[in-house]
């Protein structure tokens, strides 16, 4: 069974103290795989290799088409091994292997996007800012932030991963990676071509382990300059209070149970089929999935009966079988909690419609048939808490004042989704969501290009487009006197 390392300064090592983790394929419930189990040491060395790397080797003053074309060199390695990484995501995270290769897919381009950024921001150069003042220029430039600590989730092992790494490198930075301790094996990979891309030594480290022996250590590191964390919010306060602690740079990309309101001038088929992508791609493991559906009145009958044909009709099993659209869930944890969530929606007057549980026939495996809940109590948990799973909740609701009500009405803010072909009205109604990311007539496409980041509870900052590269550089004004000139305020002139 392949064990994986621990990429430190340049070098694949083991953890000091030896330790490893089980990697589970969830389709099977057995192990397929060994991660390095990293502690506080292996976390100090990591940080200790950045800061150096930072402070006195050459990455962060290297001119941008030389970080770029390091970049591109990493691209290039992710697409020459894109099959067999997307092989390892779906034993890993148990997702149907076309999502995994679109994933990887999408992992590549954010690297040349990046890559692309970082030439484009140094061509840019210092901007000259009008002060009002002849005596007086001033310019205002970027660097690089520092050291960044990242902790990554397991529902896209690798794109995560590299939605902060991507950028961290091309504005300058060094990083240490810890990526969740359920889904490592492919960011093991990543290092691998990092390695292979020539980085300077320590510009780039891996630490595998738990949250508790790594991700805390990482999170609490005095010599990190910044902490980017995706994850769950109690895990995200945690970070934020590492981070206030030390009076340090943090983006934290947390939770959703994200809106998705349908008029009844939609066609059904067109809805159905976006609502079903919003809540069971992915299996639902994700932060910005559109769990809560608000079905206008006029359509919320006929859209139910068809929804309901639609999710029984989804093929189950192994996400490296052919034609699956729902893997396992990732862990016998995740399993057990959205079960729970289940159960616990079973005791409120909400309507099972369908799911609900295992699906029959796969007796192995943390599989949970797609799951619908109607007309559901405004004030229940499985309507106002993240479940992370394969389970929608479905209400009607009769005005666009009332739906835009329901859909507000949430501690999250990650998304939101509104459907109509009436284009004036969708473009109304998404400027009134309060969320940091809007569909209109889709849900969940997600652009490298576009910033990505939530409101309230859903988190702090944006990653992609020019403000994921942005919150890795500090702002610089460089003001300037003419000293031909005498200022005279306590000597004279």
């Amino acid at each position: 069974m392949h064990t994986t390392k621990l990429y430190i300064d340049g070098a694949f090592v083991a953890p000091r103290t030896g330790g490893s983790l089980e990697a589970i394929n969830p389709a099977t419930e057995t192990p397929f795989a060994r991660i390095a189990a990293g502690t506080s040491e292996d976390v100090d060395l990591a940080v200790r290799a950045a800061r150096r790397a930072f402070d006195h080797g050459p990455w962060p003053q290297m001119p941008a088409a030389d970080r770029a074309a390091a970049l591109r060199r990493i691209a290039q390695g992710i697409t020459a091994r894109l099959s067999e990484i997307a092989a390892v995501e779906t034993r890993d995270n148990g997702k149907p292997i076309p999502e995994s290769e679109w994933d990887v897919g999408d992992a590549a381009f954010v690297f040349s996007y990046y890559a692309d950024l970082a030439e484009s921001h140094e061509a840019d150069g210092a901007q000259s800012v009008d002060l009002g003042d002849e005596a007086f220029s001033s310019t205002v430039v970027t660097e690089p932030l520092g050291v960044v600590g990242a902790i990554t989730p397991w529902n896209f092992p690798l794109l995560m991963a590299v939605w902060k790494v991507a950028p961290a490198l091309a504005a300058g930075c060094t990083i240490v990676l810890k990526p969740s301790e359920f889904c490592s094996v492919s960011c093991a990979l990543l290092a691998e071509i990092i390695d292979a891309a020539g980085l300077p030594a320590g510009v780039f480290n891996l630490v595998t382990g738990t949250g508790p022996a790594a991700g805390a250590p990482l999170a609490d590191h005095p010599l990190v300059d910044k902490l980017a964390f995706t994850g769950s919010v109690p895990t995200g306060r945690k970070v934020m209070t590492a981070a206030a602690a030390g009076i340090r740079s943090v983006s934290l990309e947390l939770g959703g149970k994200s809106p998705f309101i349908i008029f009844d001038d939609c066609d059904i088929e067109k809805a159905v089929e976006w609502i079903l992508f919003g809540i069971f791609w992915n299996k639902g493991e994700v932060c910005s999935a559109t769990s809560r559906v608000l079905v206008q009145s006029g359509l919320y009958p006929r859209l139910m009966d068809r929804l309901v044909e639609a999710t029984e009709a989804i093929t189950i099993g192994p996400g490296d079988a052919e034609g699956i659209k729902l893997g396992p869930l990732v862990s016998k944890q995740q399993y057990d909690k959205v079960l729970a969530a289940i159960e616990a929606g079973k005791k409120t007057n909400a309507r099972l419609v369908t799911g609900g549980g295992r699906p029959s026939g796969l007796k192995t495996g943390y599989y949970i048939a797609p799951t619908i809940f109607a007309d559901v109590p405004t004030d229940a948990a499985i309507w106002r808490e993240e479940i992370f799973g394969p389970v929608v909740c479905v209400n009607p609701f009769d005005t666009e004042e009332e739906a835009l009500k329901l859909a507000n009405d949430s501690p999250y803010g990650l998304a939101g989704a509104v459907m109509s072909d009436d284009l004036e009205r969708c473009e109304r109604v998404a400027s009134k969501l309060r969320a940091g990311i809007v569909w209109i007539n889709c849900s969940q496409p997600t652009f490298t290009q576009v910033p990505w980041g939530g409101y309230k509870s859903s988190g702090i900052g944006r990653e992609l487009g020019t403000s994921g590269f942005m919150g890795f550089r500090e702002i610089k004004q460089i003001t300037r006197y003419d000293n031909t000139r005498s200022w005279g305020w306590y000597l004279p002139s």
